[in-house]
């Protein structure tokens, strides 16, 4: 299998964050965005289950979307006092939405002006402030990022999935794009997720892990990219096995994760002990 070209000592690095996130257990997971606002309920009607798909879920246009950054200013965001909450609960890292489906960032990129900094009256950058709080408090930060799915974006992948993935959602923006074949994944993985995948890697210091979601567009090449990006600017960071290219499934060729994640919410009833393996488990309803 080939694999990214290792620097002297960084291999010893990406060992000893395998043996961090064995011995860490647990770890707590913050999806937060604009989808807050609504919370799973637009124009009277309520959706099921994961209210940070409420954009798909009801087709909300990306220019209704985008007006929803204009309210955006939740003052009471105290990032000490979460990452607090977490050590207290004998969590040892946070993972944090960086950019979830809907294409809109929480941090300052100079990618798209769509991030909470540039597009918001609370203006600040969130992630930047989370990873200050977990230098802070001895805990260390993970960053999640849908380098797949994008709303926003014309050419933001899922549009080779059925339009309805099981929970009234589309897996693609097809009511702002409906044509399908003028889709280019291409373009949006090199203009956007690329470069905004970098930009999280250099700006906040050492990450415990890139979690990357989805996946089913991506090639192995550009799989492989990423993987590649997370070595060269962070290689003590792990990254988990959403990131595409075929790493769940074992067929591709080169390596392009460090750890298994499970579907969400699901508990395995085999040892998994040899392996690196997470379980995403919720501790509510979304």
């Amino acid at each position: 299998m080939g694999e990214p070209a290792m620097a002297d000592g960084n291999e010893a690095k990406l060992e000893a964050a395998r043996g961090w996130f064995k011995e860490a257990q647990y770890g707590l997971m913050v999806h937060w965005g604009l989808y807050a606002l609504l919370g799973g309920e637009w124009r009277g009607r309520v959706m099921p289950g994961i209210g940070e798909w409420a954009q798909a879920y009801f087709r909300i246009s990306n220019a209704e979307y985008a007006a929803l950054a204009r309210a955006f200013d939740p003052v009471l965001f105290d990032a000490d006092e979460w990452v607090q909450i977490a050590r207290d609960a004998g969590m040892r890292y946070v993972v944090f939405t960086s950019k979830h489906h809907d294409g809109f960032a929480m941090f300052r990129s100079k990618v798209s002006a769509f991030n909470v900094v540039d597009a918001t009256p609370f203006g600040r950058d969130v992630v930047g402030e989370l990873a200050e709080a977990c230098r802070k408090h001895g805990l260390r930060l993970g960053l999640y990022y849908s380098q797949d799915l994008d709303w926003s974006h014309p050419d933001g992948g899922g549009y080779m999935r059925p339009d309805d993935w099981g929970g009234g959602s589309s897996w693609t923006n097809s009511w702002d794009f409906p044509d399908r074949s003028r889709k280019d994944f291409a373009r949006y993985f090199e203009e956007k997720a690329k470069p905004q995948v970098e930009e999280i890697l250099t700006q906040y210091g050492d990450l415990a892990l890139i979690w990357f979601d989805i996946g089913s567009t991506l090639t192995e090449d550009q799989a492989f990219d990423l993987y590649s990006l997370v070595r060269r600017h962070q290689p003590g960071s792990l990254v988990n096995s959403r990131i595409g290219g075929g790493s769940r499934q074992g067929t591709n060729r080169r390596i392009v994760c460090d750890y298994t994640s499970s579907g969400d919410n699901e508990i395995p009833t085999d040892d998994k002990s040899g392996m690196l393996y997470e379980s995403c488990a919720t501790l509510n309803d979304s």
